[in-house]
């Protein structure tokens, strides 16, 4: 016999999960970066399985393009240009441009 668990605990605890895959994929990825990739695509398909956006942090955190885990720095570039941020991604050679907005109060 199944047991039915409410939908909203089902989408808190997948949004609990995917906080975790990120913080273990930060924390791994000096020492594995395939690993890296995986739990970012773990917490991907969780999301989309569940459809649950993803924070505005989480999504600056993996390439759009081949969804490798970004670490400014090491596998991404980041700069500032003509009110844009302008990611790199040195793995796919591929630009993600986020356009600066002021905030609305």
């Amino acid at each position: 016999m199944k047991k039915n668990i409410d939908p909203e605990k089902q989408k808190k605890l997948a949004v609990e999960r995917m906080e975790i895959l990120f913080k273990k994929a930060e924390d791994v990825f000096t020492k594995n970066a395939e690993r890296a990739n995986r739990y970012i695509a773990i917490a991907r398909r969780i999301a989309m399985k569940m459809n649950i956006r993803l924070t505005k942090i989480q999504k600056r955190h993996f390439c759009k393009h081949c969804y490798s885990f970004l670490l400014s720095g090491v596998n991404a570039t980041n700069r500032t240009r003509n009110g844009k941020i302008i990611t790199y991604c040195k793995v796919c050679k591929k630009y993600t441009r986020i356009p600066l907005t002021k905030r609305k109060l």
